[in-house]
């Protein structure tokens, strides 16, 4: 799939989000939020649901805690342009409240589908919720700064998964803040070891017969890879009392 199918394939998930009326949350929106960023991508952020800035202008990550994920990929020599954003439902919750497990289970077909059009090496999960759908039976303060494998049924057929603390909470507590730096520091050596992951599977595939095989992206559409991180911040112990899960 070349990069202006993928991105026509992103824009026809997202006219769907827009109409979507598979849960509650619809009945409260002013926009649902489908997500943005670079059709070619390599890495795909996953946060929880849209918060209130979001819910108004229909774009995820465009409140506080945007500006701050900005910083966190900016420590990596990133821009936001050069990730997809999106989160694991599309409207915002009342009262920022978390979102249901059935909320969860309506939306989950647009992320199967973002997933499977933008075929991404590394997906970083963004707060609980997130870090649940795709790394289940743990807890965001034992999992962040973690990588593994994706289950290829969330839509994320040969990715890694990097576990990281919503930014959200990161504005709310400074010992959250300085261990979100630190796992920011870590996305490139794990998008560098999906990429090795990713060509020792295409290289052992039969000819022809792998329908797992990474994609391969031209140069000209690829975003630019940055060099590796030299953030070197320490990852203090978090309180169980601070281990907040908040909204974008």
């Amino acid at each position: 799939m070349i990069e202006a199918e993928r991105r026509a394939a992103l824009e026809a998930i997202a006219a769907e989000v827009r109409s979507c009326t598979r849960c509650r949350l619809h009945e409260g929106r002013t926009q649902a939020v489908p997500g943005e960023g670079h059709p070619s991508t390599e890495v795909v952020l996953v946060g929880e649901g849209p918060g209130f800035n979001e819910d108004r202008q229909g774009r995820p990550f465009v409140g506080r805690a945007g500006d701050l994920l900005v910083r966190l990929l900016a420590s990596i020599g990133w821009r936001r342009d050069d990730v997809f954003i999106t989160n694991i439902v599309k409207c915002r919750p009342p009262e920022n409240r978390d979102p249901e497990p059935d909320e969860v289970a309506a939306c989950a077909p647009f992320l199967r589908r973002q997933l499977e059009v933008l075929d991404p090496a590394l997906v970083v999960t963004l707060g609980r919720h997130s870090m649940a759908r795709f790394m289940p039976g743990t807890t965001i303060s034992r999992a962040h700064g973690t990588v593994r494998p994706a289950d290829p049924a969330t839509g994320a057929r040969a990715a890694l998964v990097l576990a990281m603390y919503h930014p959200a909470a990161a504005l709310r507590t400074p010992a959250v803040e300085e261990a979100s730096f630190a796992d920011a520091g870590r996305i490139t050596a794990a998008l560098e070891d999906a990429r090795a992951r990713r060509a020792a599977t295409a290289a052992t595939a039969p000819a022809g017969a792998d329908p797992a095989a990474p994609r391969e992206v031209p140069a000209a559409e690829a975003p630019p890879a940055p060099p590796p991180s030299t953030v070197d911040h320490a990852e203090p112990e978090v309180p169980a009392s601070d281990q907040l899960t908040l909204f974008g």
